[in-house]
């Protein structure tokens, strides 16, 4: 019998878990290894920081679930991975022995990297975890009684640009619905050299129609942006240029912000040779393995994506929920194979689908597959992306409540976008 570890009770992590105990069968041991006893729903982040959804709408407790489908769940974070015993010890003291490592962590948010940027120890807010999205709702609530300016957006390093967006046009949204917008001057800040590149190098018309929808919400914008310093009700933004060249320095008053940091790989991985890159994200091949620690896989945002191009300001690829699911049914199935004395063969599509919701409408992204050149690349706006994205939470989450390994993406989204490839047709 192999012990399984997954480290993770996230997106990637429980679905992984679900999706290797389907398919390695009941003989082998699962054991999940979390960060606390709950999994969140992330994408919902920026409803409950606005406080249209409360933090036990989109959490449930994660032990019993898994242990509906015989997974073993451990709420205590790892501390270390120790790859050459085969080994992860907890911050409890604790130690594992596992015969396979599926990581899936997530990242460390680097607020380090800026002094005064994040809700613990500087100014700023964040969406990233269900915590800081409780604390960002506290302050909008604050906010809300002496409305000023909002600074939004994501910092050099970003790789997760999506959440920024929606943000700020969900924000924008509630204030308006509060008859408080007139009274917000709104600005949107970002390291991408323009908005709407996501990224991705942008996909389809993603610059128009961001620009478009930031003019007409009066979001002002600065692009090629570093962010130097955050002070009280103060932001420090230098401006460059296409070859990186300082062009202005800006700064930004605020009564409100919510500013995304860059990522890097969690301390228990940090400084494992051959396990991770200077930055901290696990190395893979293209069967999400390890190619050093060849009994080590890892899937979501903790793996190691090169940027899809040079920008003057860094940026990083996202990792979409398309990309994950698929990342985690392609190491299901390896360790599946593996276990049956076969050898690792299945590839993650590696596609990216994004549904970025704007409060009472939105965009979806499709690029097939996220990294160029690609065979689909478009974006469109509409209703039906706010009303796609309510129902995929609902879905998921059930997803999660029940252990459904059937891919929600593959079933709901793009049927859908095919629904609507059809209908443009017409």
């Amino acid at each position: 019998m192999a012990h399984i570890i997954v480290l993770g009770a996230g997106l990637g992590g429980m679905a992984a878990a679900y999706e290797i105990r389907a398919a390695v069968g009941q003989e082998h041991a699962v054991t999940v290894v979390g960060e606390g006893p709950h999994f969140n729903f992330t994408p919902s982040n920026p409803w409950v920081a606005v406080g249209w959804r409360k933090p036990q709408d989109i959490r449930l407790e994660a032990a019993e679930p898994l242990r509906g489908k015989g997974i073993e769940f451990i709420e205590v974070p790892a501390e270390a991975v120790l790859a050459s015993e085969n080994r992860v010890r907890l911050k409890d003291g604790r130690v594992l022995d596992y015969d396979y490592l599926v990581i899936a962590t997530g990242p460390r948010l680097a607020f380090d990297e800026v002094p005064g940027l994040g809700p613990a120890e500087g100014f700023t807010q964040s969406i990233c975890t269900g915590e800081h999205a409780q604390s960002a709702w506290e302050s909008y609530q604050a906010f809300l009684d002496h409305p000023g300016p909002i600074v939004i957006g994501a910092v050099q390093g970003a790789s997760c640009f999506g959440p920024a967006y929606e943000f700020a046009m969900i924000v924008d949204a509630d204030l308006r619905k509060r008859k408080l917008r007139d009274r917000v001057p709104m600005t949107f800040v970002t390291s991408e050299p323009y908005v709407g590149h996501m990224g991705l190098g942008g996909v389809g018309d993603s610059k128009g129609l961001m620009e478009s929808e930031m003019r007409q919400r009066h979001i002002k914008w600065i692009t090629n942006a570093r962010v130097s310093a955050v002070e009280p009700g103060r932001i420090k933004v230098d401006e460059v240029d296409s070859k990186g060249a300082p062009v202005q320095s800006h700064e930004l008053p605020f009564a409100y912000s919510m500013l995304l940091p860059a990522f890097t790989g969690v301390p228990a991985v940090r400084g494992v040779e051959g396990l991770v890159n200077p930055r901290g994200f696990i190395l893979i091949d293209e069967h999400q393995r390890n190619p050093t620690w060849r009994n080590i896989f890892a899937a979501g945002v903790c793996v190691a994506i090169p940027p899809v191009e040079v920008t003057p300001v860094p940026t990083g690829a996202p990792k979409t929920g398309f990309m994950i699911e698929s990342m985690v049914t392609a190491i299901a199935h390896n360790l599946r194979d593996l276990l049956a004395g076969g050898e690792a063969a299945e590839r993650a599509t590696w596609n990216a689908i994004c549904l970025a919701d704007m409060g009472d409408t939105g965009i979806a992204f499709v690029a097939l597959p996220q990294i160029p050149p690609r065979n689909v690349t478009w974006a469109k706006t509409g209703k039906w992306v706010h009303l796609a994205k309510v129902a995929f939470e609902k879905y998921y989450l059930r997803k999660m409540r029940t252990g459904n390994t059937e891919p929600v993406y593959e079933k709901y989204v793009m049927r859908l976008l095919g629904i609507l490839r059809l209908k443009n047709r017409d």
